[in-house]
């Protein structure tokens, strides 16, 4: 038997538990809270430090963007840094976007008892990863051996 958070109520006595005067549950957002029965603490922690994790690496990849930028301004190199600094600026905020709605799936399943649904960002970042890395390299090897 499951327990609501800060009620101390089982989750089948919650409808029982408001008409005898406590709190319901009012926690944000709706869509998430208010459906299913609440899981164990640890599944949903570590859904949030998987979420957590995302906007990390999101917030890496702005900081590289920041950091590829100063270094192509200081060392007078071309533009193309520029744009590939631009794009890591937003595929990190795309990432941290990412992070949000996968949390909310991973939690509303969680909530329902269902499958957790496959993710979907893994393979967009490692073939990201691995074009950046590929294109960089080219674009090195062309700088040093082109006049």
């Amino acid at each position: 038997m499951s327990t609501e958070r800060g009620t101390g109520v089982a989750a089948d006595d919650q409808g029982a538990a408001e008409g005898a005067g406590q709190r319901p549950d009012t926690r944000r957002p709706r869509s998430v809270y208010g459906v299913g029965t609440e899981p164990d603490a640890r599944f949903s922690l570590a859904n949030e430090r998987t979420a957590l994790a995302w906007v990390r690496t999101g917030l890496g990849l702005v900081a590289g963007g920041v950091a590829l930028t100063s270094f192509a301004t200081f060392a007078g190199m071309p533009g193309v840094l520029d744009v590939v600094a631009g794009v890591a600026c937003l595929v990190g905020a795309c990432f941290a976007g990412y992070a949000l709605v996968s949390w909310r799936r991973n939690e509303r399943a969680l909530r329902l008892r269902e499958p957790l649904p496959a993710p979907s960002g893994l393979p967009v970042l490692v073939t990201g990863v691995v074009v950046l890395a590929v294109l960089l390299a080219g674009y090195a090897v062309g700088s040093a051996t082109w006049p």
